[in-house]
């Protein structure tokens, strides 16, 4: 089956036991069912107007910072695009942008970054995530969404899209990694080429990138040379899809030093496949927590345990309002909110407030809500 893209959904795309490890343990969809909880929650819009808001991060002086995916603006050539069996026009637009919200004020920090949208969705895929080491140093997943030997048939600056930049103060930026590139030249995951950076996360020294398209995480190290951390699993799902993709999503680093890595699945989508995964490089990737639909990030929290963020609610495919859910050190779930539409990021604040980028697919309508229980 080929992969499903995530700008598809332009974030935008299993069953086994959790390793002993301290934090939330992995439970079935049925038992989470049984075992949630509702609070009362409000939601404060902090940002507004943003151009399809993706992943959240805190800067190191105190802001906060969300990689904005992009418009439908047309600002360059248009291609024809397979996505699945519909064939698609794909287009470069160039809108990419960061924004930052810095003692009450919201502020674009850097603009025209490299985007592409799908014209048949209005879909946008650029910047898709952020992540700090020290000052000066963010780092910056441009998506893609596809073969990577395509990008220079949409001109130049297309090939841009489908890399890790660092981001510097001043809004101007370089290309550190070929995230695509790897994908088309050793396709570690097998099946059709098909890549599209999502998540990032960086540290001193190297940075972490999942790529929805290529099913893998990525090590990217000070040098930009890119090696592979795991590759995940495709997911059992009913006819005629029979499986679906894992599609990750975020990586984090976890309370106990192991990476983390969510997943969205792919097509249909199905209620209960999407997961989030332990990695401990040199080894195979181990189910954490399961039972969820359509993850787009996750938090660790304060109290020890987890915020999961989904894109969706619906049994299958994208129907029904986003949620986000908080999952106890003990296995209780209790839905925070689902008073959100297609969510794409979550942080905690420094006062233990959560942060959601909501209407991710949104250009111009895109916010940021701050939840306070």
């Amino acid at each position: 089956m080929s992969r499903v893209p995530l700008s598809l959904l332009s974030v935008i795309a299993i069953s086994a036991c959790s390793n002993d490890v301290s934090g939330p343990v992995a439970t079935s969809p049925a038992s989470a069912a049984s075992a949630s909880v509702s609070v009362a929650s409000t939601l404060t819009v902090v940002m507004s107007g943003l151009n399809s808001p993706r992943g959240l991060s805190w800067g190191p002086e105190g802001g906060l910072y969300v990689a904005e995916a992009g418009t439908s603006a047309i600002n360059g050539a248009c291609i024809p695009f397979l996505e699945g069996p519909t064939l698609n026009t794909k287009c470069y637009s160039g809108t990419g942008s960061v924004s930052r919200l810095w003692k009450g004020s919201q502020t674009r920090v850097a603009t025209g970054l490299a985007s592409t949208f799908i014209v048949q969705s209005g879909f946008a895929s650029g910047p898709q995530d952020i992540s700090f080491s020290g000052r000066g140093n963010a780092m910056v997943a441009i998506g893609w969404g596809g073969d990577p030997a395509l990008r220079p048939s949409l001109g130049a600056a297309a090939n841009a899209a489908g890399t890790i930049i660092q981001l510097q103060p001043s809004g101007t930026w370089r290309v550190v990694a070929d995230i695509s590139a790897f994908e088309g030249a050793t396709n570690p995951a097998g099946g059709p080429i098909d890549s599209n950076p999502y998540g990032v996360l960086a540290e001193s020294g190297r940075t972490f990138v999942t790529d929805a398209g290529g099913n893998s995480l990525l090590e990217v190290a000070a040098t930009g040379a890119i090696s592979l951390v795991a590759v995940f699993p495709a997911t059992p799902a009913p006819p005629p899809f029979n499986q679906a993709e894992s599609v990750p999503t975020r990586v984090k680093r976890g309370p106990d030093g192991a990476l983390y890595v969510s997943t969205l699945t792919g097509a249909p989508f199905l209620a209960g496949s999407a997961v989030i995964y332990r990695v401990v490089p040199g080894q195979s990737p181990s189910v954490y927590l399961s039972g969820f639909k359509t993850i787009t990030d996750f938090a660790f929290a304060p109290d020890g345990g987890v915020y999961v963020l989904q894109f969706a609610t619906a049994p299958v495919f994208f129907g029904g309002p986003g949620a986000l859910i908080h999952v106890a050190t003990n296995g209780v779930r209790t839905p925070i909110t689902t008073a959100l539409f297609q969510p794409t990021g979550v942080v905690v604040g420094p006062d233990g407030s959560v942060y959601v980028s909501n209407r991710g697919t949104s250009p111009g309508n895109g916010e940021v809500l701050r939840i306070t229980q």
